[in-house]
């Protein structure tokens, strides 16, 4: 079976599995039961700029046979700038990820205690939670496989089985497809939803998935072979993942309007309207989600110091290894402890925000390099495309930092 998945699914489902993640399933489910479905159409657009993004990511990698965070450093030559950029991009992602990764364990648990409540151990007055190590151990031997095929293949497992879980949810609710389709064409934007709609986006199009999307292609594809192979991966896996947003969007709808602090309480609701069943799916996506992010967030932080720092390592050096080491066991130490480093996390995402127009202008300069991409270079419909996407993504930037700062 992961034989054939493998046929269709490759390095996008890195991709997917990164963003679809416990954020993602909270902060669409949150968009579900406060404005129904009248936010999908962001979620759309959001998928298809992730789509358009990532697919330059993937021929920077495959034509360029270089990482973009390598290719970066070859296009910025001023040293100042080129300093600054490196040390914004390691705050962002390597630091970033490492505050991230509690929420991604903490996000597998709460998925895990849907179906298996007590995830506690007890000493007298003192409470550990043991399931954040025995998912840190897992996802630990997992990345120690040191094999791109082990870790793909476990991934699209993951992936798919997560991606049943939330559209069997989503059709069990019994969803208006009426509503539905009106939410794709209707660009509708109720009064206070922006925050909501800021949010969908920054947990859709992320930064460090273009860096770790560049890596990974070259370790499944070698060379300008596998160019047309990495389009059709990045809208299938990519595609999928966008489903897998919206049927949360779409089950969380069908709830009465409440406020909703986790995947518990939608949860908690769903089971006396639409069965038991519909809430352990829930909880079992909640659960790989948690899994799957925990695996990409590591790995994407070894990528990007790698790049960033030019190291010129494999990934089985121990620089490479110890630094995913590092982003696991900082998550599994947060999460074990119920420790919310919320100033990280904040930090890391006023950092992303800033981040994102900047990384996605050095992309499109990369690949429009005609001298680093030759034929392979961006058309003017890319350009266009491109810049329409830089523009939207320095809009979500000025308006995250500014709530951020305000709030």
């Amino acid at each position: 079976m992961i034989k054939s998945l493998s046929k269709y699914f490759g390095p996008g489902t890195f991709v997917a599995a990164a963003f679809i993640g416990p954020g993602t399933i909270t902060i669409c489910s949150i968009a579900g039961v406060t404005f129904g479905m009248d936010l999908i159409w962001a979620l759309a657009l959001s998928i298809l700029a992730t789509i358009v993004l990532q697919n330059m990511s993937a021929r920077v990698g495959l034509v360029t046979q270089k990482d973009l965070g390598t290719a970066m450093r070859h296009v910025v030559k001023h040293p100042l700038l080129k300093g600054i950029l490196m040390l914004l991009v390691v705050l962002a992602i390597v630091f970033g990820n490492a505050a991230y990764e509690a929420g991604n364990i903490s996000g597998a648990v709460m998925g895990f205690s849907v179906i298996y409540a007590d995830t506690q151990i007890h000493f007298g007055n003192f409470q550990v939670d043991y399931l954040p190590v025995v998912i840190g151990i897992i996802c630990f031997f997992i990345l120690n496989l040191n094999s791109y095929k082990k870790i793909e293949s476990v991934l699209i497992v993951l992936v798919v089985l997560m991606s049943l879980s939330f559209l069997a949810t989503a059709v069990i609710t019994q969803p208006d497809y009426k509503a539905l389709l009106k939410g794709f064409v209707l660009f509708k934007m109720p009064s206070e939803s922006l925050t909501t709609l800021l949010a969908i986006v920054g947990t859709t199009i992320v930064p460090y998935n273009l860096f770790l999307h560049s890596s990974i292609v070259q370790e499944k594809w070698k060379g300008l072979k596998g160019l047309k192979s990495a389009r059709w991966d990045s809208a299938i896996a990519i595609g999928l993942g966008g489903l897998v947003s919206i049927a949360v969007v779409v089950a969380a709808s069908r709830l009465p309007k409440q406020e909703l602090l986790s995947i518990l309480d939608m949860a908690e609701t769903l089971e006396p309207l639409y069965g038991v069943y519909a809430k352990y799916l829930l909880g079992f996506g909640m659960f790989a989600a948690g899994i799957t992010s925990t695996l990409t967030a590591a790995l994407a932080a070894a990528y990007v110091l790698r790049g960033c720092l030019g190291w010129n390592v494999s990934s089985s050096h121990p620089k490479f290894k110890w630094t995913w080491r590092g982003i696991l066991f900082l998550g599994v130490f947060f999460s074990s402890l119920g420790i919310n480093p919320i100033q990280l996390i904040q930090i890391a995402q006023v950092s992303n925000a800033i981040l994102l127009p900047f990384i996605a202008v050095l992309l499109l300069v990369i690949v429009s390099n005609q001298k680093l991409m030759g034929e392979h270079k961006n058309t003017w419909i890319q350009n266009l495309i491109g810049i329409l996407i830089i523009l939207f993504c320095l809009f979500l930037s000025l308006k995250s930092f500014f709530m951020m700062f305000n709030g």
